[in-house]
């Protein structure tokens, strides 16, 4: 199975992986799944960084590559579901990582409870 990290599922398994849920945890063990970060995270990352609201201390896109997983590039036909998609949720990074697991239909891993409003799939 295809499974993207939303960003905060992402920083816990790079630095904490006991915050994240077993069940979820299993899920990105589980080597017949493949992992995919997404470039919305990156740049979640870098602009947050840059904001100084976190510290990124390392290459993330060399972190994703060391740690197995795999580049997700946000398409064109990613973009067009966010015309349509309810504002049920209003951060820009969270309603594209929706609009990219919708389009793709790989489910997303998130603890974000906004995201089951939405008609994605969330592990």
């Amino acid at each position: 199975m295809r499974l993207i990290l939303d960003t905060h599922i992402l920083l816990w398994a790079l630095s904490d992986p006991k915050r994240i849920a077993k069940d979820r945890l299993a899920q990105i063990e589980t080597q017949a799944n493949i992992i995919h970060v997404s470039s919305v995270s990156i740049a979640e990352l870098m602009i947050k960084a840059s904001l100084g609201k976190i510290e990124v201390p390392f290459d993330p896109v060399e972190m994703i590559t060391t740690c197995g997983f795999e580049s997700l590039d946000f398409r064109s036909e990613d973009a067009l579901l966010l015309k349509e998609l309810p504002f049920h949720h209003r951060d820009p990074f969270d309603r594209m990582l929706i609009a990219q697991s919708m389009a793709n239909q790989y489910p997303i891993i998130s603890d974000n409870r906004k995201f089951s409003a939405y008609d994605c799939s969330v592990i």
